[in-house]
């Protein structure tokens, strides 16, 4: 058993006392000292791209001949059990700490180095060996770029795609349901839900459009650009070799950023890809407040739908129901719409040749594909996929509905049908009963002209004589 009595470690500052059973070093203890502020450490996407880019970067040290084999060997085998999250709890690191992230960073070269050197029987140094030919400058947004792709690509996209096809399958399940629509949450012309349906699968359609289309810009890394985008220290081959072993790795087509001064002094492409965050976020709520308008009742509302029933709804009204999913999706919207004010912020924190508020961006991003992920699977598969029509209140409130009256306007003229209407409202009437009452046209003809299901086809139906 490994003893927790301090040992003393060294760095470039001096000795300082580590936990015994800590495989970090003396900066990662530094970091532990001076950036006790939250409690929010990097999370586990930022460390599994941290892992990968360290046994892709052994890798091309290795090609290029720079590291022997047996040591890049070591660190390969140490740098995926941190991928593979058989180490977390060694990445004490808080969230805001130095804005390069350079903590985050020697917190892996050093237990990295630890566990290489265990493995090995020999020496293996955080900076020499497992830091080689990178920086913490080009080391963190690589890793960022390296967690929201795969991310993106493994968890939000797939997602994204269900939600696709459940609303998809929801839209062929509904097209006989004819029901009221609704401008300004007032009643208007009649639509079916299919049709409605259809607004919000094109809504996700659109941004799975936009979030693949920052991709490419995404798979473009800052590796190989060390301390300002010059590359000192590493060879001008590194930034492809290295691309070409994580692409081995990840099955991803990453590459070097053209341009390593760009890469290294902005994060343009987080703050693209939040905003594209932010309008799916954006578009879940509103389909999220739709759905809970539609469940709205069952006796006081809308009454349209019953969203599935997944728990009591509250703790001192029995028979409470509420819709808790839809719920629950948009306060994860509104967690990432608050995510990307802070992004932006922290984009603009591009000083001269590097961003400083790197650990943030990290956070906040990866937390968001997350949330948005989990949010529309559960969206998908615990209420869209399990609602029920009640079709007898949406019939109901569909025979009602004075703004029917607007499909006579071609034969009777806008302040007549306004009259009926009126008239419809006042006396609670069926707008045909009326209408028959103050036009000439037959109640025949009036069945057809207001046929709910022919005004959801939209265009003008003609009419003979009426006044």
């Amino acid at each position: 058993m490994t003893s927790n009595a301090p040992r003393v470690e060294r760095d470039s500052m001096g000795t300082l006392e580590v936990p015994g059973a800590a495989l970090w070093g003396a900066q990662t203890q530094r970091a532990i000292q001076n950036f006790p502020s939250s409690g929010l450490t990097m999370p586990r996407a930022f460390l599994r791209a941290l892992g990968l880019v360290k046994h892709a970067a052994a890798g091309a040290n290795a090609e290029l001949g720079d590291l022997p084999q047996a040591i890049a060997d070591a660190i390969q085998t140490a740098a995926l059990a941190v991928a593979d999250g058989r180490h977390d709890g060694q990445f004490p690191v808080d969230v805001f700490q130095t804005g390069s992230g350079t903590s985050s960073n020697m917190n892996a070269n050093e237990v990295i180095a630890m566990l290489a050197s265990r493995a090995l029987g020999a020496p293996v140094h955080p900076n020499d060996h497992v830091n080689m030919g990178q920086s913490s400058n080009d080391v963190v947004p690589t890793a960022i770029h390296v967690a929201a792709a795969l991310l993106l690509t493994q968890h939000l996209v797939p997602a994204l795609e269900h939600l696709g096809e459940v609303l998809e399958a929801r839209t062929r399940d509904l097209a006989g349901v004819v029901k009221t629509g609704r401008t300004h949450l007032m009643d208007a012309m009649p639509i079916t839900m299919a049709q409605e349906l259809s607004g919000w699968r094109a809504q996700i359609g659109k941004n799975l459009d936009r979030l693949q289309s920052v991709l490419p810009r995404l798979l473009g890394l800052a590796q190989g650009g060390t301390a300002v985008g010059t590359g000192i220290n590493a060879r001008p081959e590194f930034g492809a070799a290295f691309a070409r072993h994580l692409t081995l790795r990840t099955g991803l087509e990453f590459r070097p950023n053209p341009n390593y001064f760009e890469a290294l002094s902005c994060q343009d492409t987080a703050v693209e890809l939040s905003g594209q965050l932010k309008v799916l976020s954006v578009s879940l709520m509103k389909i999220c407040n739709d759905l809970r308008w539609m469940n709205s009742g069952p006796l006081a509302g809308l009454a349209e739908i019953a969203l599935p029933a997944l728990q009591p709804g509250s703790s001192i009204m029995p028979g409470k129901v509420n819709p808790v999913v839809p719920e629950s999706v948009t306060m994860m919207a509104a967690q990432v719409i608050g995510n990307d004010a802070a992004i932006t912020v922290a984009g603009q924190s591009g000083n001269f040749q590097l961003n400083v508020m790197l650990p943030l961006i990290a956070y906040d991003l990866l937390q968001s594909l997350q949330l948005l992920g989990i949010g529309c699977r559960n969206l998908a598969d615990h209420a869209l996929a399990g609602f029920t029509v009640n079709e007898r209140s949406i019939g109901s409130a569909l025979d009602r509905n004075p703004i029917l009256v607007t499909a006579l306007n071609p034969v009777i003229g806008y302040e007549k049908g306004a009259a009926i209407a009126k008239r419809a409202y006042a006396e609670g009437r069926p707008i045909l009963d009326v209408a028959a009452e103050m036009t000439t046209l037959s109640k025949d003809e009036l069945r057809r002209l207001l046929d709910p299901r022919m005004l959801t086809g939209g265009g003008i139906t003609g009419a003979g004589g009426g006044s």
